[in-house]
């Protein structure tokens, strides 16, 4: 009996993409289940109970039975809706998660856990050596042919510096957007070539203001606008010689590395607001790989805090495995493309979870083994 799989996506296209590329790699026929948010909770993060009161149901795809053997999805908002669909099924329907679970690993039956995420060792867990994130390759030739007449007669090394934004616990502003032109213009009078930056969602006004003031006339500035347009991107990872990427985004210093190009990582400071610091001590009691953790495993198992994302340490791996330097450090040659060897566990524990639940139709089945 074959396994019937849905896929539940929303708004974050790159969650979404995580979510395809591991379905893909399983070779399991599968529907997508497409769900919008109202708009309280486009931004916002509902309590992980199972529920579907967040959602839009005139934008959403219904979610009717017969109901899944597997529901794959990534994301506190989404994993609520599994939650539902499992409950709704009487308890029949298994669930894998791509990310950091909100609540214990035990909730899920498969949970696909990327670097950055400091959790627990479980059965039912399958680390990986990046996010599940990759450019396709059809895209990336359109966008190569598309940006040739603007990037090829660009004085090389052409240098792609990708702007993310303030994120907690780092921040990002005009103070920091100055400083980071300071050191790109200092970069191109030692090495040469020319520089082309585009800033994101994330990046806000104010800094993006210090950079076009900073860099105008000696660096081409795309300006992110949430309505589309020409943005370059693509471009940029087909055409470019290196990437300066702020740490605060994982996607893009991912979807450098997966196509083995040479990164340089720009660290964001640390706020030292109150507050922020009173996460950070929180972070360390929780995290499994600090001096506590027998403490961080009673914490990670009775607290509805999420294991903590450390970016830092994330940062520290790609540099440990020679896929990224630190910015002020020589660029290295690209390593071979990095990433594999995990998508394949990942794809061969859904594969094993989804024969289970074709199999048993119970939910009480023993834990996949990654």
């Amino acid at each position: 009996m074959r396994p019937r799989l849905w896929l539940l996506l929303a708004d974050k296209l790159g969650d979404n993409a995580q979510v395809l590329t591991l379905a893909a790699a399983a070779g399991l026929p599968h529907e997508v289940r497409r769900l919008a948010m109202k708009p309280r909770w486009v931004h916002g993060k509902p309590p992980l109970t199972p529920g579907i009161d967040h959602l839009d149901p005139a934008r959403s795809d219904p979610l009717t039975p017969p109901w899944p053997d597997v529901v794959l999805t990534m994301g506190r908002r989404l994993a609520r809706v599994a939650l539902w669909i499992r409950a709704q099924s009487g308890g029949r329907t298994r669930l894998a998660l791509i990310g950091r679970p909100r609540r214990g690993l035990e909730t899920f039956d498969l949970v696909v856990v990327p670097p950055q995420y400091r959790v627990p060792e479980a059965p039912r867990l399958v680390r990986l050596e990046l996010p599940l994130l990759q450019v396709d390759r059809e895209r990336l030739e359109a966008a190569r042919r598309r940006w040739q007449a603007v990037m090829a007669p660009l004085p090389r090394p052409l240098t792609a510096v990708l702007v993310g934004g303030a994120t907690r616990p780092f921040r990002f502003g005009a103070l920091e957007a100055r400083q980071l032109a300071a050191d790109l213009l200092a970069l191109r009078r030692r090495e040469g070539g020319s520089l082309y930056l585009t800033t994101s969602r994330r990046t806000g006004a104010e800094a993006e203001a210090a950079l076009v003031a900073a860099l105008e006339g000696q660096a081409v500035i795309h300006r992110f606008r949430q309505s589309g347009g020409d943005n370059p991107y693509l471009g940029l990872l087909a055409h470019a010689d290196r990437f300066v990427v702020t740490g605060d985004s994982v996607s893009m210093m991912v979807e450098v590395v997966r196509l083995g190009r040479p990164l340089a990582i720009w660290p964001l400071p640390r706020r030292r607001d109150p507050l922020t610091l009173a996460e950070e001590l929180w972070r360390r009691l929780r995290d499994p790989a600090g001096p506590w953790p027998a403490l961080a495993r009673l914490l990670l198992r009775h607290t509805p805090i999420s294991p903590p994302r450390d970016l830092e340490a994330f940062w520290r791996y790609l540099r440990a495995r020679g896929l990224a330097v630190r910015f002020g450090e020589p660029f290295r040659p690209a390593p071979p493309a990095a990433g594999e060897a995990d998508l394949r566990r990942a794809a061969a524990a859904l594969r094993r979870l989804a024969a289970q639940a074709a199999e048993t139709g119970s939910s009480d089945a023993p834990a996949v083994q990654a």
